[in-house]
This record gives C-alpha cells, structure tokens and sequence, in this order.
C-alpha cells in the first residue's frame, strides 16, 4: 500500500475511534464503559496488526487480525451507531490485504451487517441503506484502482530496471570495444617502430659479425646481437599481449586448439585435451585462460627446451582449470632472476584479478607443471560477450 494512502488509514482509524470514545464521554449511553473498552481493544489491535503487517509475515497472521479487527468492529457497531463509520476504513482493509475474489465479497457481508445493525438503532432508512452501500461502493472503486496503479507501476518499475541493465550492458561493451581498439593501436605503433628498429638492428650486427672480424669486437658485436634478439622477443611477446586475443568467431576450445596445433613443430609436440562439457563462460575469463596458454607455450618454446607439452581444459560443473605440463629442463620456482620469470609474475597476477588460484610446480631437470583453476559458473550467451 502507497505510504500516503496507509497514513490517511491509520489517521481515519485514530480519527473515529476517538470520535466513538468522545461521543460517550459527552453523551454516554448505558453500556458507554463497554463501548468504550472495546473501542480501546480494536484501536490497540489495529495498532499492533499495522506494525506486525509490515515485515514479512505469513498470509494466515494477516487474515487472522483481518478478522479479528473486522470482529470488533461489528461488535462496536451493534453497541453504538457511532462506530458505524468505522466500517469504511475496514473495507480498504480487506481490499489490501484479500484477493479481488474474496475482498468484495467481505465487503458486501460487512455493508450489510452495518446496515442491519443501524436499522436496529433507529430502524430502517434510506441514509441508513444508501449511506453504507455508498461507501462500499467507492472503497471497492478506489481500492481496485489502486491495485491496477500499483501493477503498472511495478511493470513500470520493471521496464525501467530492464532499460537500466541493457544500458549498463551497452556501456560496458563500448568501454571494451575502446579499450580493445587502443591496445590493437598499441601493438601496431609498437610493432613498427620498436620491433621493427629491434630486427633492423639484429640484421644489421648479423652482417658486422660476417664481416670477418675477430677478438674482443666480435665477441661484442655477438653479445649486442644475442641482446637485441631477446629485446626482439620480449616485444613480440607484449605486442601479442596488447592485441585482441584470438577469440572472435570461435569458442575457448577452438582457439586454444588452434593454439596448440600452431606451436607445435619439429622437435615439440603439444597436445590438446578437453576434459568435461564445453560451455560459454564469461569473457574477461575466457581471455585470460587464452592468454594463460598463450604465455606458458611462449615460455616453453624459449626456456623449456621441450620435446613434449600437454594442455588440459577441464570444465566441472561451477568452475574451470587448465593445466600445461612440459617435459623440458625445469626450474626452481623461487629463482625470480630466470629468463621467463617476469612472464609468471605476470601470469599469477592475471589469475588473482580474477580470483583464481595458480599452481607451479618444476624443478630442475624434471620439467614443469602449472595449473590454473577459477570459479566459473554457467552464463548466457549475451553475457558471455561482456568484458569489464
């Protein structure tokens, strides 16, 4: 019920029950104490059910003060005309807290106990008739009106809560689309200017190195080469991670598939399994796990010295894990000075901004084994294409 419409209630009921207890105190009837004991009692019930009625309580507690508040009141009615106006806010009351079904029919009930009990006063009368059914009438008029008001303001509400989300949807989908064309913005600016410069100087200390030197300078000359070639895959590596990731057009699966089969080559073999059913896991989750397999390949083709790497993507039913085990040299994992090590900073500090968890395991000699797992449960496909 509207917050206006519940305190023009409770101030009609203090109203009337104050002018039934008035009215006896002026001009007592004889039986005034009862009439004004039981007006007491039904204020004080209607008090205590208007608090309880607004948390959460069962619909029995609710029919139950209905009916004794409505009890009293007839009671009141049969002892003093007065209370006769008392019965209208009960109308609004049964409009309220009954369904349509049943509200009119109480109503009806209770216009024709009133009229009963005000012929018994002063006998029958047209004010006496028309005056209650009036009175019913335009309770049952307002009380279904505001029924139909409040619907279409939860529909409205609704609406409004559905245009607020699909916006947010929108809005959280540019935001990617522009972070997305400014990191690919990136990685072209830096893959013609750094990379670029990077090879040319590679080339151009390949050619010196030919060019029959010897002694210390070409030992300088092959140590600039060796660095400006680690400069030249250290770039390649970031510009492959500022670009999209290769998911466009194709599921998780597919692309660390694809992945896998374009790493492998002579003298490495990577192998691909997928554990459990496949299913649309949210982007920013999808993107990583993606770059999680990009990163470990990467770091197994350069540091590993490999033969063999297995990738396993392994769905459970609220969450997901992928696993890359290689069979190459190894290392210890507290060694944070070993080539490829910033590259697992990197990858434990992906997994943490999504609250997953990052295992390794290696030790010299005795390749490596690093498992990745994160909560992932079901989503649609819409928001399967959100990324924050």
């Amino acid at each position: 019920m509207f917050l206006g419409l519940r305190i023009s209630l409770h101030l009609l009921v203090t109203a009337l029950v104050g002018f039934v207890i008035l009215r006896q105190v002026i001009e007592p009837l004889p039986h005034a104490s009862w009439i004004i004991a039981l007006a007491i009692i039904l204020f004080v019930s209607y008090v205590a059910g208007a608090f309880l009625t607004r948390s959460q309580v069962s619909p029995a507690t609710r029919i139950f003060w209905l009916t004794l508040v409505s009890l009293e009141g007839v009671v009141l009615v049969y002892l003093t005309a007065d209370a006769a106006f008392l019965i209208f806010p009960l109308f609004f009351l049964q409009l309220h807290l009954l369904r349509a079904r049943w509200a009119v029919p109480a109503i009806a009930v209770s216009t024709a106990v009133t009229v009963t009990a005000l012929a018994m006063h002063g006998g029958w009368s047209v004010g006496g008739v028309i005056g209650p059914v009036i009175g019913a009438t335009v309770a049952v008029v307002i009380g279904l009106g505001y029924r139909a008001l409040y619907r279409e303001t939860r529909q409205r509400q609704q609406l409004i809560d559905e245009l607020l989300a699909t916006r947010e949807l929108l809005a959280a989908r540019e935001r990617e689309a522009g972070v997305m064309d400014e990191r690919s913005r990136l990685a072209r600016e830096i893959h013609d200017t750094v990379a670029q410069g990077l090879s040319s100087i590679q080339l151009l200390l390949h050619a010196a190195e030919r060019s029959g030197m010897d002694g210390e300078a070409l030992e300088q000359v092959q140590l600039a080469r060796r660095t400006a070639a680690s400069s030249l895959a250290e770039t390649r590596n970031f510009i492959r991670e500022l670009a999209p990731p290769a998911l466009d057009g194709q599921s998780l699966v597919d692309a660390v598939s694809r992945l896998a089969a374009s790493t492998s080559r002579d003298g490495l073999e990577v192998n691909f399994h997928v554990s459990g059913s496949p299913r649309h896991l949210a982007m920013p989750l999808e993107t990583t796990l993606l770059r999680i397999a990009q990163a470990s390949l990467s770091n197994v083709t350069q540091h590993a010295s490999a033969s063999r790497a297995e990738l396993t993507l392994t769905y459970f039913d609220d969450w997901i894990s992928l696993d890359i085990v290689d069979d190459g040299r190894g290392f210890s994992p507290a060694d944070t000075d070993r080539p490829g090590s910033f590259g697992l900073v990197s990858l434990r500090e992906r997994v943490e901004n999504l609250g997953g968890t990052l295992t390794v395991e290696s030790e010299p000699g005795s390749g490596t084994a690093i498992a990745v797992a994160f909560e992932a449960p079901p989503v649609d496909e819409d928001e399967a294409q959100v990324r924050p």
